[in-house]
């Protein structure tokens, strides 16, 4: 059993979509990526990595009722000491849903509907940014509890949840080394619930959307924590793209609360006052390409020298869908980030799809830690400066709804902060590469 893994079950278990509203799909991903020159502290300056993702759905639905889950298998081959291998590349063979839904039309009205849902499940809420189920990355997030779903007429609608994050396990080295079978775990040590509100404007679809998030968080048996204790607050406006026409987003988010200094047990509280904001426009060309072209801008609060916290918390955001791959990249998310972006995106037909995108890259704060690389000045002498990055992705249907092959590359041309800070890695401009083969049924 130790080396049972879900591409095996994949093997042995056929399709099905029965009569009676039974529906099983899956898919295998194989990923190699490699990088040389890594921006992070503490990792190899060249590596390689090979993940393999598999997972199986069903999905069964009769009348108003509806019952599903869905198994993942996330492991890594050929990892060394000093690669970055976390819970975020392995989650051997875990149930990361289970769960159990009705829906009630016309619960509060004629023109209205609910959704229930209770047990384990994914998540994916407004922009992805603060709730999300991520795809690129080789493990997922998931969540245990509650969710409604409430269609109120006149375009507006709700989601409310009130969850236990799942924390994913094992999460020691060489457990994650050995691609060891341990189920993960949720408790009330670790919650997170709200929601948010859209209501479309009317016309060529522009409309608004308000979202609040509680996340507090306490030390567990063996898990120290950082005691979070925030409150998430974002606004967002946006008209969805369309051929010929321009289409915007501006989402602005605020973070309010309490975390502790450190780890330590009596570490002192500090007071969080943290933000986050996405400006974008876009245009869409009338062409069969279906090219557009977007200008966004990203900020991320850094933590400074005041008496409070400042380093925005993107709490289960997405990574990969506007910033920069995770993987044995990750070296850019959503905190101590100021970055305005060139995009450019295209498919030129159903079977490929590709993005280019140039994304200048500056501290908020230049005292605290660039981004996710864990590099620092305390000082603030190193500078703002990160460094240019520049990311493409293309990707193909070789066999269309069943093999699609997928290629990202990525270059950060390193500026002042990433060659100066004392704890800098001493390499030199970092290259990206990986490669991907996905299998679906």
């Amino acid at each position: 059993m130790r080396y049972l893994s879900l591409p095996l079950l994949l093997i042995l278990s056929s399709p099905a979509l029965a009569e009676d509203g039974l529906t099983v799909t899956g898919s295998v991903r194989l990923r190699y990526e490699t990088i040389d020159g890594q921006a992070r502290t503490g990792f190899n300056e060249s590596d390689d990595l090979l993940n393999l993702r598999s997972s199986i759905s069903a999905d069964y639905r009769r009348g108003r009722f509806r019952i599903g889950g869905e198994l993942y298998d996330s492991r890594v081959y050929g990892d060394d000491p000093g690669t970055p291998v976390t819970t975020g590349e392995v989650n051997a063979f875990e149930l990361v849903q289970a769960y159990v839904g009705y829906d009630i039309p016309g619960a509060f009205g004629r023109e209205t509907r609910l959704g229930l849902q209770a047990g384990r499940f994914t998540l994916n809420l407004g922009s992805r940014r603060l709730v999300a189920a991520d795809d690129y990355r080789n493990t997922t997030n998931g969540y245990t509890g509650l969710r409604a779903d409430l269609g109120l007429g006149g375009g507006t609608s709700a989601t409310l949840i009130y969850t236990l994050p799942q924390v994913r396990l094992p999460d020691d080295r060489a457990a994650l080394d050995d691609n060891q079978v341990r189920f993960d775990r949720e408790s009330f040590d670790l919650v997170l619930w709200g929601g948010l509100v859209t209501k479309k404007l009317g016309g060529e679809r522009p409309a608004v959307e308000l979202s609040f998030y509680h996340l507090g968080e306490r030390d567990a048996p063996r898990r120290p924590t950082r005691d979070r204790s925030l409150d998430t607050v974002g606004l967002r406006i946006y008209r969805d793209p369309a051929p010929g026409r321009w289409d915007y987003e501006s989402e602005t988010i605020h973070q309010v609360g309490t975390i502790s200094s450190s780890l330590t047990p009596t570490a002192p509280s500090l007071d969080v006052s943290a933000w986050f904001a996405h400006l974008e426009a876009g245009y869409s060309f009338r062409h069969r390409w279906a090219p557009r072209l977007s200008l966004e801008f990203d900020y991320a609060s850094g933590d400074g020298r005041g008496t409070k916290f400042g380093r925005f918390d993107t709490l289960f955001g997405m990574r990969r869908g506007e910033l920069a791959p995770a993987g044995l990249y990750n070296a850019v998310g959503r905190t101590n980030l100021v970055s305005p972006v060139l995009r450019l995106e295209a498919t030129p037909s159903k079977r490929l799809d590709g993005f280019i995108a140039y994304r200048p890259l500056w501290l908020a704060s230049r005292f605290d830690s660039f981004s996710t690389t864990g590099v620092r000045d305390a000082s603030g002498g190193s500078g703002r400066f990160a460094g240019h990055q520049v990311e493409a992705r293309l990707r193909y249907w070789l066999i269309p709804k069943r093999l699609r092959l997928e290629w990202s590359g990525l270059l950060l041309a390193k500026g002042r902060f990433l060659h100066d800070a004392p704890n800098a890695p001493q390499g030199g401009d970092t290259i990206y590469n990986s490669f991907n083969a996905t299998v679906s049924f």
